[in-house]
């Protein structure tokens, strides 16, 4: 069997390994549908994780969904790559009472052909039907950050919304606010394919950010008042001072994005300051959540994963290429790594269909 690991800082390559025995609280899966992050994952594969004191950050690299069998390691070697993954179980544990072989579940870990989880008391493995999208299901981690911007940003019916980046958290973030009821839904990225997947799932507007000034846009789409929320996702410094600039007055902007340092170009008092923006830093699996005790990371995750299976949520254009298992690794250099602007989220099929 394979799984798929970084094996040196931008290089993804196929390599065999042997399941151990289970436990008796575990269960076996077999994968059927998988998809990676392309966001604090591709640092990672990158080899951009941050050092702090010249010392490599422990506590980025700790990443527990993936469970004990797959630990993320400093060697390269040890890098397992993948973010959520769906499948089948073929074997159970003594202990195991929740679950039975045959269920088709989703949860987290790396791309490989099997899984074995924590099935007693783990609420991140989550059954699902044999007819439920699978391209929904590996959507449940981008979905949660997605509802916690709109949730943190208090978007309401009847606002004007701007997403900025439009990857699997702006996309989905888009549809939340479409669906919520905004009268005026804008969508900003330079990238002409995930445009037009925005304006198919509800953006009455879509603005490339290379070819104009986005945030004088955003105000003579919104009657020169500005936005009364802009969910922010891409982390670039141009993005920020475009939201700080399309921003009506008093309004929020939600900073769901994990920002790297920021070079010059950020100039607080020539809009913001003006403007009396307000800034969240979202982030949904951060506790306490801002509305704890009502809400909690838990209930987040229950919400998504609810409006993911209902339908609610459509994610089959975000799922965007899906290649064969067998070809993963280079399309995870090809379309995360080397050509980010002709995929959304990857999408990787264990039964050799593309």
């Amino acid at each position: 069997m394979k799984k798929l690991v970084a094996t040196a800082p931008r290089v993804a390559e196929l390599k065999d390994y042997t399941d151990r025995e289970i436990n008796s609280n575990e269960v076996k899966i077999k994968v059927e549908f998988a998809a990676p992050k392309h966001g604090t994952e591709l640092a990672d594969f990158r080899g951009t994780t941050p050092f702090i004191d010249g010392k490599f950050d422990e506590e980025w690299r700790v990443f527990t969904e993936r469970g004990e069998d797959e630990p993320r390691g400093i060697e390269f070697g040890d890098l397992a790559l993948g973010n959520m993954f769906v499948g089948t179980i073929v074997e159970k544990g003594a202990d195991v009472t929740e679950y039975e072989v045959g269920d088709r579940v989703c949860s987290y870990g790396p791309i490989k052909e099997t899984q074995i989880v924590n099935a007693v008391d783990n609420y991140k493995l989550r059954k699902m039907s044999k007819e439920a999208s699978a391209k929904n299901a590996v959507c449940y981690d981008p979905a949660q950050f997605a509802l916690s911007g709109i949730r943190d940003a208090d978007v309401r019916p009847g606002d004007r919304v701007v997403v900025i980046g439009l990857g699997a958290i702006g996309q989905i973030a888009l549809q939340f606010a479409a669906k919520i009821g905004a009268t005026t839904v804008i969508g900003i990225d330079p990238i002409a394919k995930r445009r037009e997947i925005a304006e198919k799932h509800g953006a009455h507007y879509t603005i490339d950010s290379m070819s104009c000034d986005a945030g004088m846009e955003i105000k003579m789409l919104t009657d020169k008042k500005g936005a009364d929320v802009i969910i922010e996702t891409s982390g670039n410094v141009h993005a920020l001072q475009s939201a700080l600039k399309g921003l009506a007055y008093n309004g929020t902007i939600a900073y769901v994005a994990f920002a790297k340092p920021f070079p010059a170009g950020l100039w607080l008092g020539q809009e913001a300051h003006f403007n009396y923006g307000k800034i969240i830093f979202s982030r949904a699996c951060s506790e306490p959540n801002p509305e704890y005790p009502r809400w909690d990371r838990h209930r987040i995750e229950d919400v998504c994963w609810e409006l993911l299976m209902n339908g609610y949520l459509d994610c089959d254009d975000i799922i965007y290429p899906v290649v064969p298992f067998d070809k993963c690794a280079e399309g995870f250099c090809y379309y995360v790594d080397q050509h980010p602007e002709e995929s959304i989220k990857l999408g990787v099929d264990f039964t050799g269909r593309e």
